[in-house]
C-alpha cells in the first residue's frame, strides 16, 4: 500500500459557504454577503459593478448552513467518520471587519481558537486558508480590491494576527484558495470590478502580482512566528488541459493554457516569474508594477507544499471555430470529451485526469502535494430512512481515490486528501443548497428553507472505512 500510516484523510468547507452569521459578534461584510443564488449570481459575478448596486432577495451566505452556532456537533461527526484533518477557512472579515484596521476583532478571534481548540479535542488537524473568497466588501469599495497594493499591507497585517495567535493550533496553512480564480472570475479572486474602458488582462495580473508578493509576505511571517512548525502551501484549481486532436497545434494550446494556469503556482513554488511570462505579458500589453524588494521576497519565501482541487480535467483547440463549441459546466470553459461522463452541473468526470495532473504537478515542483477539493456535486433526495442512498457519489469518490493512489505509487509525494464539501454548504459558484457534495445532508433548500438537521448520507459510513483501512477498502 503506497499511502503513508499518518497520511492526512479529512474533508474541506469554506467559511464563506458554512459559518452563515453573516454580521454576529462584529463580523463586517465580504464579498459573498452581497451576491445572491441561482442565475442571478452567475450574472452578478461577471458584472459585480451592478450586483454592488442591486438588493437581491435571497443572499444565501448570510446563513449557510449556521456551522457559526453548529461547529461542535458537526466537527463531532467529522471525528465519526474519523477524520484526521479538516480543512476551512478564517472569515477576514470577521478578524477585521473592515479590513484595513489596526486592531483585531477579538470576539473573531475567539471563534476560532473554540473551533480549533474543537478540533484538536478528537486529534483533528486544522488546515487554514487565509483568503477564500471572502475580501472584506469595504476594501472592495473604497481600494477597489487587489488591484491596489495597499491590501498587500491590510493582508500582512491580518495574516501575522491570526498566525501568531494561532501557531499552537494550526500546522498547515493556505495562502489564498484557488488563487489562478483571480483570472476567470475576478471579482471573487480579487474583488475586482474591471471597466470596460479598461485592459482587463493588465487589471488581473497586477491583482495577481499583489497577491503573490501577499502570499510570501504571509510565509516570512509564519517561518518568523513558528519557524518549521508551520507548513505553508499555496492553493491551484486544477486540471490537466488536454488536446482536443493531436494535431501539433492542438497539443501547442493546451501546453499554453496549461502554462497560464500554472503560472501563479510557478511563482509560488519556484519563487520567480516563469520565463514564458515575459511572452504572454507582451501579447496581452500587460506591464507589471514591482516595488524593488519584490522580486527578493518571492525568491526567498516560496511555499513548503502545494495543494490544488481536482474536480474534471478539460479539453482545448487551436481551432478557433471549434473553440466555439465549449461550454462552461463551472469557471472554466471545455470543449466535450466524448470519452467522459458528466455530472448534473456539467462537469466531466475524469479520475484519470486526477492521476495526470497530480504526475504533471510534481514533475514540474518536487513538492510535496496535498489534494485539498475533490468531490461530486449532486442532487440528494431525503429518504423516509432520513439518509440519501448516493451510491453515485461512492463511485465518483472511488474511482478517484483509485487513481490517487496510482498515483502515489507513481512516485508523487502526497501528504493528504480532504473531500469538497463533507457537509452540504452552499456552493461558491451557483449558491444552491441542491447541488450536494457532503457525506451529511443539511435539511435547508435553495431558499434557506428547512430544519437545518444534519442527517448521514450514505457515503458517510464508505468514507468511514476508507480512512479506517487507510484507503484500502474503497
Amino acid at each position: 500500500m503506497p499511502l503513508s500510516k499518518d497520511f492526512l484523510w479529512g474533508g474541506a468547507i469554506a467559511a464563506n459557504q458554512a459559518e452563515g452569521a453573516y454580521k454576529e459578534d462584529g463580523k463586517g461584510m465580504a464579498l459573498v454577503d452581497v451576491l445572491p443564488a441561482g442565475q442571478e449570481r452567475r450574472e452578478a459575478l461577471f458584472n459585480p459593478e451592478v450586483a454592488l448596486k442591486t438588493e437581491y432577495n435571497y443572499y444565501p451566505s448570510h446563513d449557510s448552513i449556521d456551522f457559526y452556532h453548529n461547529y461542535k456537533a458537526d466537527i463531532k461527526l467529522f471525528a465519526e467518520m474519523g477524520f484526521k484533518v479538516f480543512r476551512t477557512s478564517i472569515s477576514w472579515p470577521r478578524i477585521f471587519p473592515n479590513g484595513d484596521e489596526t486592531e483585531p476583532n477579538q470576539k473573531g478571534l475567539e471563534f476560532y481558537d473554540n473551533l480549533f481548540d474543537e478540533c484538536k479535542k478528537y486529534d483533528i488537524e486544522p488546515l487554514v486558508t487565509l483568503n477564500h473568497f471572502d475580501t472584506p466588501l469595504y476594501l472592495i469599495e473604497e481600494y477597489g480590491g487587489w488591484r491596489n497594493r495597499k491590501l498587500v499591507d491590510f493582508y500582512e497585517r491580518y495574516a501575522k494576527v491570526v498566525l501568531n495567535r494561532y501557531k499552537n493550533k494550526v500546522k498547515y496553512w493556505l495562502t489564498f484558495n484557488e488563487i489562478n480564480m483571480l483570472l476567470h472570475i475576478p471579482f471573487f479572486g480579487g474583488g475586482l470590478v474591471i471597466r470596460e474602458d479598461e485592459n482587463a488582462d493588465q487589471v488581473k495580473y497586477q491583482a495577481a502580482h499583489h497577491q503573490l508578493v501577499a502570499s510570501s509576505l504571509a510565509t516570512k511571517a509564519a517561518k518568523e512566528i513558528n519557524g518549521e512548525d508551520f507548513m505553508i502551501g499555496c492553493m491551484l484549481a486544477a486540471a490537466e488541459i488536454y488536446p482536443y486532436t493531436c494535431h501539433p497545434d492542438d497539443l501547442l494550446k493546451s501546453v499554453k493554457e496549461n502554462q497560464k494556469q500554472y503560472f501563479f503556482i510557478d511563482v509560488q513554488s519556484r519563487g520567480e516569474y516563469p520565463s514564458y511570462a515575459n511572452r504572454l505579458f507582451r501579447e496581452l500589453d500587460v506591464e507589471i508594477e514591482m516595488e524593488p524588494e519584490d522580486k527578493v521576497l518571492l525568491k526567498t519565501y516560496p511555499v513548503d507544499f502545494i495543494s490544488f482541487s481536482y474536480y474534471s480535467s478539460r479539453l482545448t483547440s487551436a481551432d478557433p471555430e471549434v473553440n466555439k463549441q465549449a461550454t462552461s459546466g463551472n469557471a472554466f470553459k471545455s470543449l466535450k470529451n466524448p470519452y467522459l461522463e458528466s455530472s448534473d452541473w456539467g462537469w466531466q468526470i475524469d479520475p484519470v485526469g486526477l492521476r495526470v495532473t497530480m504526475n504533471q504537478m510534481y514533475d514540474r515542483y518536487q513538492k510535496p502535494l496535498f489534494i485539498v477539493e475533490n468531490g461530486l456535486g449532486a442532487v440528494d433526495e431525503l429518504t423516509e430512512d432520513n439518509t440519501v442512498e448516493d451510491d453515485y457519489r461512492i463511485e465518483y469518490m472511488r474511482e478517484h481515490l483509485k487513481e490517487m493512489i496510482e498515483a502515489v505509487d507513481d512516485g508523487v509525494d502526497l501528504l493528504g486528501y480532504t473531500s469538497w464539501g463533507c457537509i452540504d454548504i452552499v456552493s461558491a459558484g451557483t449558491g444552491e443548497m441542491k447541488k450536494r457534495y457532503g457525506f451529511i445532508y443539511v435539511d435547508l433548500d435553495n431558499e434557506g428553507n428547512g430544519t437545518g438537521k444534519r442527517y448521514k448520507k450514505k457515503s458517510f459510513n464508505w468514507y468511514k472505512k476508507v480512512i479506517e483501512s487507510n484507503g484500502e477498502t474503497l
